[in-house]
């Protein structure tokens, strides 16, 4: 991860885009760039969405995509100064806190305090 986002900062630099890439900028183009995967998957049968990359057209669009997400992803934690995989691990820690095997194995409901049906 530090490689990657050496060479997104690099890459920035060289292009003197650093005054562009406000942490709001940044963020809009994410979510931009998560529009376009989300396009990519969004009338696909929940079967052709999991075999997708064994699609020969489809599966390099969505890598492609995945990849600009990434690129986004990395430089905004990058100039707003966060570890992603810290970051990462920190709300993994948590999720796992909330979600316990035993109270969410095989359930995709959502159990914790911001859950209003939550008993």
């Amino acid at each position: 991860m530090e490689d990657l986002t050496a060479q997104v900062r690099a890459f920035a630099e060289e292009r003197n885009w650093e005054q562009f890439h406000t942490p709001k900028n940044l963020s809009m183009a994410l979510a931009g760039e998560v529009g376009e995967l989300l396009a990519e998957l969004q009338w696909l049968t929940p079967e052709q969405s999991a075999a997708v990359m064994s699609d020969e057209n489809l599966g390099p669009r969505v890598r492609a995509e995945i990849g600009d997400v990434t690129i986004y992803l990395v430089r905004l934690a990058d100039v707003l100064g966060i570890d992603l995989v810290q970051a990462g691990m920190d709300k993994l820690n948590e999720a796992a806190r909330r979600y316990t095997v035993e109270a969410s194995h095989s359930s995709a409901a959502k159990i914790g305090s911001d859950n209003p049906q939550a008993s």
